[in-house]
């Protein structure tokens, strides 16, 4: 057992890894795929890291002052974690989120003590599936209440103590735990913080570790691809963004499309199989991982996040069934 917490905010981080050995016979595949269970952090999922970082890294600087309010656009989970350490920590908390994106996670936000202001989608734009145009009008609505309320942007696509607290926690601890046996790393890019700040700490402990991006199918531009189709139900990340600050000058070796089906479908299988309940981008994230074993990586091993709960999307159709 470990010591007495302070407060929640020292449960973040240290999360179980876990080897998904069932699906893997399952799909028929050959090697070992590891999965990070950050849908155990304190706000069910690995945004509370990206959270904590980018505001003590704004403590440590004085960019954000004593009581200061903060604001930040959010799919739900950057904004959970928001606003579990701004309510430890004293700060006024306003998440901006589409109204495209599950009402669990404005509620959640709301009953730890956020401010939740939600936007509209864009006339064009299908319930429960943001596009770039919705997140722009998050943006600006975003920004405009920086200004109004003289708050602290949390900005989690340009902080750099995002992929800060994943060079310093998520790329630790998965090192660790796997003994160094990692051959790859795979991960579904919202914005960017998690792929890049793990991925340069593994490679930073063995150069040989191939990271591939995982985006949604027909929206892949930073694989360097034409967007055809825009809408996909993985929240939370595959916004069309293809110039993400935090992968800029860092080398992939490949780039992975998961479609919506299939993220949706191994999203089920990891909760029959192996008692994973996780959300949309956990299956896009072991989809590719299955994919990485059927091909270059055969055999081998490859490091995975679970990123949420699936908690966050009972009112989808995530895991729709007959009860």
């Amino acid at each position: 057992m470990t010591k007495t917490l302070d407060s929640i905010i020292g449960a973040i981080g240290n999360t179980p890894l876990v080897r998904l050995d069932r699906l893997v016979k399952h799909y028929g595949c050959e090697g070992t795929i590891l999965a990070k269970l950050d849908h155990l952090n304190p706000g069910f999922s690995k945004k509370d890291r990206a959270a904590l970082g980018v505001i003590e890294a704004a403590e440590a600087d004085g960019t954000l002052k004593p009581g200061q309010p903060v604001v930040e656009l959010t799919s739900g989970n950057m904004g959970t974690g928001l606003a579990i350490i701004c309510g430890i920590k004293g700060y006024p908390f306003v998440a901006v989120m589409s109204k495209g994106n599950s009402p669990e996670r404005a509620r959640m936000m709301a009953a730890l003590g956020a401010e939740v202001v939600l936007v509209d989608q864009l006339p064009e734009s299908r319930p429960g599936e943001v596009s770039g145009a919705d997140l722009a009008e998050v943006d600006r609505v975003a920004t405009e209440l920086t200004s109004e309320r003289n708050a602290f942007r949390a900005d989690q696509f340009r902080r750099a103590g995002n992929p800060g607290a994943h060079e310093q926690m998520t790329g630790p601890e998965i090192w660790e735990q796997s003994g160094g046996t990692i051959d790859a790393f795979c991960d579904f890019v919202g914005s960017g913080g998690t792929l890049a700040g793990t991925s340069k700490y593994l490679r930073a402990q063995n150069p040989d570790i191939k990271c591939y991006p995982i985006e949604p199918q027909g929206a892949a531009v930073i694989a360097g691809q034409d967007v055809v189709t825009p809408e996909h139900p993985i929240q939370g990340g595959g916004y069309v963004m293809g110039d993400l600050d935090f992968l800029r000058g860092l080398r992939w070796d490949g780039f992975l499309q998961i479609d919506g089906e299939t993220a949706r479908q191994t999203s089920r299988d990891l909760a029959r199989f192996e008692g994973i309940f996780a959300g949309f981008s956990a299956g896009a994230n072991v989809a590719g991982a299955i994919e990485l074993l059927k091909g270059a990586h055969k055999g081998q091993t490859i490091a995975v996040i679970i990123c949420d709960s699936g908690l966050k999307y009972l009112s989808t159709d995530l895991f729709e069934a007959e009860i």
